[in-house]
């Protein structure tokens, strides 16, 4: 092929856009449509508990239309990093729905599986072969072992094992953004550098558009280089929104490291052919000496409770760092004497949303907002004690008046009860790649046998 055509019509599954875009992708020749399933954007919850952050059926309404989209031109399918995390369940969910849907619809595709989930006791045997990033530490068994779940990022050769042995519909466990895109033209035998810069810049959707909520884009390689244009009539790309998206997610504009290399973009030239379409040429690739996987693993770090209240007294929003310093002081006196409990027990955070909730101490405007809500985050070793400290600073968050105040305030709640119990909380345990020698080998393919849907 001289040149390849990927659709990337939403940049998560699950997320909507307009059915009128992913048909204007088909009547602009796409080979390929790519999309990415998951995330780490919303934290460690959901590879911790091995579920999907989205609703099942804002998956289905999404794969409705792109399993008809597949069968109808022909072309592959591939979702990468499904049920959010990438663990076996997300892809065993993800499956259930799209098998669910090729009955209803009459559609003969066949579907590979990509497994990525890995056993502590398997990377506890070769942890000579895994090396921390910065700032994380060296690994040991312990900390692989108190991880619920564990993930490896794959590259792009897995799935394009998949598609080779005859796969319509790839779904993949955790894996790179860029690699669900890149897979096909690479398979194809397109240019690495224009693939995986153009992999990148599509990742997203239209995130590289001039309006993002208008739907997908389709990105054009070829051996110089590739084109990008908005799925949209009305939408746009730009020299500055293509290029911007290099800044997205990356600790480097210029270079981005996969598993088999480096994406290396620091020469790469950005033209506008027309107001709606971009050239990009002069990307490269850069292969790795050593091919490596990124190991992500979610553990358990406490249980929390939450309770939110509101202020609107004038005098207490004009001293709200006193309020505030006040209040954690008291905290930590009530629990101390009503449950027995130090500072080693429990941990607690104080949120003044409408103040500094989101910058914090170095938020620069600190004139007396008009109303503040107040979140109070207790976490201990077990849901019933993080319950008690939040009801035992129930009186406070509903009157603590500042010191120099002869009244009690009275504070607003947004809930009863107070306090809501988030459960178990899970924090990030893992940020180091392991040396591979085959890109496929930490990586489980179920592969669509003969008759197979």
């Amino acid at each position: 092929m001289n040149e390849v055509r990927v659709l990337t019509p939403v940049g998560m599954l699950g997320a909507g856009f307009p059915p009128e875009t992913l048909t204007r992708g088909l009547e602009l020749g796409a080979d390929v449509i790519a999309v990415d399933g998951g995330s780490t954007d919303s934290g460690p919850y959901y590879l911790g508990a091995g579920i999907a952050k989205t609703a099942a059926a804002a998956v289905a309404q999404d794969l409705r239309l792109l399993l008809r989209a597949a069968a109808d031109a022909g072309i592959p399918l591939i979702i990468g990093s499904c049920g959010t995390s990438g663990t076996d369940s997300g892809v065993d969910w993800v499956a259930g729905i799209t098998r669910g849907i090729l009955a209803e619809e009459g559609l003969d595709l066949k579907v590979a599986t990509i497994y990525s989930e890995q056993r502590a006791a398997d990377l506890g045997a070769r942890l000579d072969r895994i090396h921390p990033l910065p700032p994380a530490s060296p690994l040991d068994a312990a900390t692989l072992d108190s991880c619920r779940h564990i993930v490896g990022m794959m590259g792009h050769e897995p799935i394009v094992a998949a598609l080779e042995a005859g796969a319509d519909v790839v779904l993949a466990g955790r894996a790179t953004d860029t690699a669900i895109a890149a897979a096909f033209p690479l398979m194809k035998g397109m240019s690495a550098g224009p693939v995986w810069h153009a992999a990148k810049i599509v990742e997203c959707g239209g995130q590289c558009t001039t309006n993002p909520r208008a739907g997908g884009v389709l990105a054009t390689i070829d051996a110089a280089g590739f084109t990008i244009e908005p799925l949209d009539a009305d939408n746009a790309c730009t020299p500055t929104s293509v290029a911007a998206h290099m800044l997205y997610e990356t600790v480097d504009p210029f270079t981005m490291r996969e598993p088999a290399g480096t994406i290396d973009v620091s020469e790469a030239v950005y033209q506008a052919l027309d107001p709606r379409r971009v050239r990009v040429e002069k990307s490269r690739f850069v292969p790795a000496d050593q091919h490596t996987i990124k190991l992500e693993g979610a553990r358990i770090t406490g249980y929390e409770t939450m309770s939110f209240t509101a202020i609107r007294d004038p005098h207490i929003l004009g001293q709200l760092d006193t309020w505030a310093a006040l209040m954690r002081k008291m905290i930590g006196e009530w629990v101390s004497r009503t449950l027995g409990l130090d500072g080693d027990d429990y941990a607690f955070d104080l949120r003044l949303y409408g103040y500094d909730a989101i910058l914090d101490g170095i938020e620069p405007d600190r004139r007396p907002p008009r109303e503040v809500g107040v979140m109070l985050l207790v976490r201990a070793a077990d849901q019933e004690t993080a319950t008690a400290i939040a009801k035992v600073a129930n009186p406070l968050m509903l009157h603590l008046p500042t010191p120099d105040m002869n009244y009690l305030p009275s504070l607003a709640f947004a809930t009863s009860p107070a306090e809501t119990e988030r459960g178990a909380v899970y924090e990030f345990a893992l940020h180091h790649v392991v040396d591979v020698d085959s890109p496929t080998s930490m990586f489980r393919i179920n592969l669509p046998e003969d008759g197979d849907a």
